[in-house]
């Protein structure tokens, strides 16, 4: 009995409890997508929204400059390519169940559809690098997420996708590359929502 006292310092109760935090963020995506979604909500984590005068901004692409077309492919199998959305803002996230800042964005992207999902101007396509459409239908059902999702038909160009999860793009009317963000970001503030009201404007 004196052992176990001993034992049940505040010291080695709060290392205990550390270890088990530690444990769980290994093994646990959702745990690991929850704590960065927390630190979203705190300002971490925003997306640089390009300026015109970014001479970095002026190096993205159009779909025609990267040199090959992208295709998806939808629950149903019907074939949506790039070029025939061209006139609607797109927005394209790579992304995957099992990857914990995807988790952890995809609350804002699906805030920042509910706001524009009245407008058919703006189509919101979730890739599914995994390719398992079956399971990923699952994850926004449980989450309640109303998000469409895809999985890739064709070859990604290089200037769009080399391989970070999450990666996000968006395509002008034109169908011009405007933006490009590889890692999680909070979609859902005030600047990114006014960012894509003027791309939808032009």
């Amino acid at each position: 009995m004196e052992n176990n006292k001993k034992w049940l310092t505040k010291s080695n109760i709060t290392t205990a409890l550390m270890l088990i935090f530690v444990i769980v963020m290994l093994i646990s995506p959702q745990f690991k997508g929850i704590i960065i979604q927390g630190l979203m909500k705190i300002g971490l984590f925003q997306p640089a929204i390009p300026q015109q005068s970014d001479p970095a901004s002026s190096s993205l692409v159009s779909s025609s400059e990267a040199g090959g077309e992208m295709v998806f492919e939808d629950e149903n199998g019907k074939i949506t390519r790039l070029s025939d959305l061209k006139g609607k803002v797109v927005l394209i996230n790579f992304w995957a169940t099992w990857c914990p800042p995807c988790i952890a964005e995809m609350h804002s992207i699906n805030k920042l559809k509910d706001k524009f999902k009245d407008n058919p101007n703006f189509v919101f396509i979730m890739l599914d690098m995994d390719s398992d459409l079956k399971k990923s239908l699952k994850f926004m059902e449980r989450k309640n997420y109303n998000l469409d999702v895809y999985i890739p038909a064709s070859q990604i160009p290089g200037d769009y996708f080399q391989g970070a999860l999450p990666t996000t793009l968006l395509f002008d009317k034109s169908g011009k590359l405007v933006f490009k963000h590889e890692g999680g970001a909070d979609y859902s503030n005030t600047e990114f929502e006014k960012f894509l009201e003027k791309t939808g404007s032009e």
